[in-house]
């Protein structure tokens, strides 16, 4: 059976033609003429022109004359998709490109009061006694995604996070003194990163970074952790850190192209469950 008989009667072939030409245009072909855009979409150079136009007329492409490019509003045909998307959904496959690059697991978390929830993961081979899955709750002061959010907070809510939190000693390296911890995180509010070293639990190292909102405030964090016989402090450091931070930054991009206060708000309520 041909493709055009298995279409139903409701399908709209103009609908499909229009979209062809807006396909047309890609990261190596920017900028079309006309007679490009019709080879391109598989048109005819009329059917091409009447759908250009169009598009022209709709505020979707500009036209010199000439040259035919699509403009921004363009966006606004992918924003009801990303929009819909849950912090997780749009984090989950840089985290597992992230992954397969460095072959360790990789976790986003949000800040419920004075602990880190996980709301996405991506695991590897197992590092540590205790399990981690969504939902999986740790104190905030010990991890490297609970440090990155702690930093971001205002300097009237950290006060009172540090006049009341029990800092307990997890591992003898653990940081459990308030003066030290502020010193800590005003260090990783300068720099836009986490590196703890088995505070929280001995022989796990962890990196983290922070995902940004459309307005600039840090919504939640992102990870990696290492078993501490990958190498020394200096070279997990050199290794694991650029990757995550490249992650870090394509999860922000995706963000800010749809992500919806709604749904950001959401990813909280879906990590106690």
């Amino acid at each position: 059976m041909s493709v055009e008989a298995a279409r139903s009667p409701e399908f709209v072939q103009s609908l499909e033609r229009g979209l062809a030409v807006i396909r047309a245009f890609d990261g190596d072909h920017a900028q079309l003429t006309l007679s490009e855009v019709a080879r391109r979409a598989g048109l005819t150079r009329a059917a091409a022109r009447r759908f250009l136009l169009t598009l022209v007329e709709l505020g979707y492409v500009h036209s010199d004359g000439r040259l035919f490019s699509l403009r921004a509003r363009i966006l606004e045909l992918g924003y009801a998709y990303l929009s819909s998307l849950s912090l997780p959904e749009v984090a989950q496959r840089h985290m597992e490109a992230l992954v397969a690059e460095v072959h360790e697991s990789c976790s986003v978390s949000v800040l419920d009061g004075d602990e880190v929830v996980y709301v996405a993961r991506v695991p590897t081979k197992r590092i540590m006694t205790v399990g981690i899955s969504v939902g999986t709750r740790f104190p905030a002061y010990a991890t490297s995604m609970g440090r990155v959010l702690l930093a971001a907070q205002p300097a009237d809510w950290l006060d009172d996070y540090l006049g009341k939190a029990e800092l307990r000693q997890l591992t003898r390296r653990t940081v459990t003194d308030p003066v030290k911890l502020r010193t800590v995180l005003t260090k990783i509010a300068a720099q836009g990163y986490a590196i703890v070293d088995q505070e929280l639990e001995e022989g796990l190292r962890s990196l983290a970074a922070p995902i940004h909102c459309e307005n600039g405030s840090v919504i939640a964090a992102v990870n990696v952790s290492a078993h501490a016989t990958r190498g020394s402090f200096e070279v997990i450091r050199r290794e694991l850190l650029p990757p995550l931070l490249a992650a870090a930054k394509r999860i922000e991009e995706d963000v800010r192209g749809g992500l919806s206060r709604t749904s950001t708000a959401g990813v909280l309520s879906a990590g106690r469950e």
